[in-house]
């Protein structure tokens, strides 16, 4: 995450070299992609406890919906 952040931080400048921002901006999707990756794991893994009539229930986590509309 510290690496994508310099990345950005390098682009967002625009002191680097057309040549020099391409393999940043490849390098940076590498490694968005491998974050969302990571994290998609985490959350199949994440449970939550759902305090019931009958006791706790395991509930497996739903990240919250990017989709506002709905």
């Amino acid at each position: 995450m510290e690496q994508l952040d310099t990345i950005v931080e390098k682009l967002e400048n625009g002191d680097v070299p057309l040549e020099t921002a391409i393999d940043l901006f490849q390098e940076g999707m590498r490694l968005s992609k491998l974050c969302s990756g990571k994290l998609e794991q985490v959350e199949q893994k994440i449970e939550t406890l759902i305090e019931t009539e009958q006791g706790f229930q395991k509930k497996t986590f739903a990240p919250p919906s990017e989709d506002k509309g709905e």
